[in-house]
């Protein structure tokens, strides 16, 4: 049987659609220009926003927080979170600075601080706000906030956070020490088995931690809490 030609039936419609979007446009041409006219507008002032606000802003924030970063690193922990009068602390700079990455990580900074500081639900407050995309400061982040649980004696949240944390970025810095605080929790939470396959866990994939902290000590007292 012979096909049946279908090119003048496509070519009609194409033409038939072409016609109706012609139409369209036709019809709603004011309408269709007032909206491109307000995408543009929208356009221009965010690009003005970002850069005669944005960026000053951001550019400020940072100058206020580099000084807030070295009482930081040598632990004064006040005076980073306050500031000293000239300076801010990341608090402020938080507060002022809403819409910037240098008061993004000031939430983090401050939420280590507290941590260091003893004041764990403002540790948590601050480290929960924080939003992390750097593959060292994420787990860390997450790492911290299971510190903090854990010392509030909450500790399936801490064992929580610090498998998010392990999980976060398979490293050779971050990863061990996290699932070795995690066995630790298990094993407090007498989960004795878990805490065994964690440890052997890092022994395995992370030799070196392993070697260097003595995991194998971590082992044999699991072990041996199990064979009891």
């Amino acid at each position: 049987m012979a096909m049946k030609k279908q090119g003048p039936d496509i070519g009609e419609n194409v033409e038939s659609a072409l016609s109706r979007t012609e139409r369209f446009i036709e019809e709603n041409q004011k309408s269709i220009i007032r909206v491109v006219t307000v995408l543009l507008a929208l356009t221009a002032i965010l690009l003005a926003m970002k850069r005669f606000y944005l960026i000053p802003r951001e550019n400020e924030a940072r100058s206020q927080m580099f000084v807030a970063e070295q009482y930081f690193e040598t632990d004064s922990f006040n005076l980073a979170l306050y500031g000293d009068g000239n300076y801010s602390g990341f608090i402020e700079i938080i507060e002022d600075y809403g819409l910037t990455k240098a008061a993004n990580l000031s939430q983090f900074y401050a939420g280590i601080s507290y941590l260091r500081l003893g004041e764990y639900e403002d540790a948590l407050d601050y480290l929960k706000k924080f939003k992390a995309k750097d593959k060292m400061v994420a787990p860390i982040a997450e790492g911290a906030k299971g510190d903090a649980c854990v010392e509030l004696g909450e500790m399936e949240k801490g064992l929580d956070y610090y498998m998010k944390a392990a999980a976060k970025s398979k490293n050779n810095f971050t990863t061990p020490v996290y699932l070795v605080k995690a066995a630790q929790v298990n094993e407090h939470l007498q989960e004795l088995k878990k805490a065994l396959e964690l440890y052997q866990q890092v022994k395995t994939d992370f030799p070196d931690y392993a070697r260097n902290n003595n995991i194998d000590k971590y082992i044999s007292r699991v072990q041996a809490k199990l064979a009891e």
